[in-house]
């Protein structure tokens, strides 16, 4: 299990909407918000029935098919907006107004259900040892959590456009989140993310982020662990240590650096990763949380200068599986974006979709200067 170390500055404040799912807001350190929240008094239909998993024999992968997806709201207008506080004319999914709010989501991949304490599910070795096996038609509940992380009431916006106060508030829900998640039966690992923009299919223009819980160890995870076995325990340091003193650096912080990965898939990808060794977002000190919201802002801020509109992208935050603690994962933030140019995107054809032979557009490091020249201009 987890163990975090919350910042005393933010303050949360738990409650629960009207179909049960759990709602936690943080107020900013310098929040102008009282501790009064308003009951949510919607009637809402009972939650969706948990979703089940399905395991393709030739890849070992699970698929969710959770069709309660399919009710999702499609980029609504303001006044209808489900992430804004509720109003007279808008029964939204939050009841007050809010700094930051988490709350389980409404139509999960994952969940609601969790695994029964005592069951060989809720037991980590044996759920992964049933996860990583391979048969024909085997199914499995789709165990787990899905969260939806409000960073600001405002109806537009990314986590770029907060101030450095709103997003320090926005990471220490992430930890908290990631510790208490972490510690759910039958969850083997705790991803926080954020899609931003159309042209990566959000629905949602709010600014907003997700935290998914999974009742596996997902194969991008589980690839990496393979490389850890063939090449050694070291290899996450030695390839920070070497990225750290290439030509593909961004930012350096005192806690935390930024770069372009030797061997970059898309237009625009980048890591930023913590100094010393840290499995997960819950492990961070306050002072690397403090350094984080600064350096992270500087980062998006310079990816929107590239060009004149606001660049779409995925911001993952890769961690390390929950009971395979194993040292040598550290906790990265991957940023990739398809955008290869002003008014161009990198579409994924048949080499990297069907055989996952990923081509290069653009040259990391002709990447990594237009970057740092665009960060250079970005006021801290």
């Amino acid at each position: 299990m987890c163990r975090v170390i919350a910042d005393p500055r933010i303050a949360t404040h738990r409650a629960r909407l009207a179909d049960g799912r759990e709602l936690i807001y943080f107020d900013d350190a310098d929040t102008a918000l009282g501790p009064e929240r308003a009951i949510d008094a919607r009637a809402l239909d009972p939650r969706p029935a948990t979703a089940h998993m399905r395991q393709d024999p030739l890849t070992g992968d699970w698929v969710s098919i959770a069709a309660a997806r399919q009710n999702r709201v499609f980029l609504p207008p303001a006044h209808l907006d489900p992430l804004a506080p509720q109003s007279p004319g808008n029964p939204s999914e939050i009841p007050s107004t809010y700094d930051v709010a988490v709350f389980e989501n409404r139509s999960p991949s994952f969940g609601p259900a969790l695994a029964e304490p005592g069951t060989p599910d809720a037991d980590p070795a044996t759920a992964l040892a049933v996860t990583r096996s391979i048969g024909l038609e085997r199914t499995l509940p789709s165990v787990g959590r899905c969260e939806v992380v409000c960073f600001a009431p405002d109806h537009e916006g990314s986590f770029g456009t907060q101030t450095v106060s709103r997003a320090r508030t926005v990471i220490e829900a992430w930890a908290q989140r990631t510790a208490e998640l972490s510690a759910l039966p039958g969850v083997q690992q705790v991803f926080p993310f954020e899609n931003r923009g159309e042209a990566i299919g959000v629905t949602l223009g709010h600014p907003h982020g997700q935290i998914y819980s999974y009742p596996y160890v997902t194969p991008r995870t589980q690839r990496l662990l393979d490389a850890i076995d063939a090449y050694g325990p070291t290899l996450m340091a030695d390839l920070i240590e070497r990225e750290l003193a290439g030509p593909r650096v961004l930012l350096r912080g005192e806690h935390w650096s930024a770069y372009v990965p030797f061997a970059a898939r898309w237009p625009i990808e980048v890591h930023l990763v913590p100094h010393r060794h840290v499995p997960d977002l819950a492990e961070t000190t306050l002072a690397e949380r403090d350094e984080l919201a600064r350096v992270y802002l500087r980062l998006l801020r310079g990816i929107d200068a590239l060009y004149d509109t606001p660049t779409p992208y995925i911001a993952a935050w890769h961690q390390a599986p929950v009971h395979e603690r194993r040292d040598e994962v550290r906790l990265t933030l991957q940023l990739t974006s398809p955008r290869r140019a002003a008014d161009k995107l990198k579409f994924l054809a048949g080499s990297e979709a069907a055989m996952g032979a990923w081509i290069g557009d653009v040259p990391p490091e002709t990447q990594a200067e237009a970057l740092r020249t665009a960060i250079e201009g970005v006021d801290e």
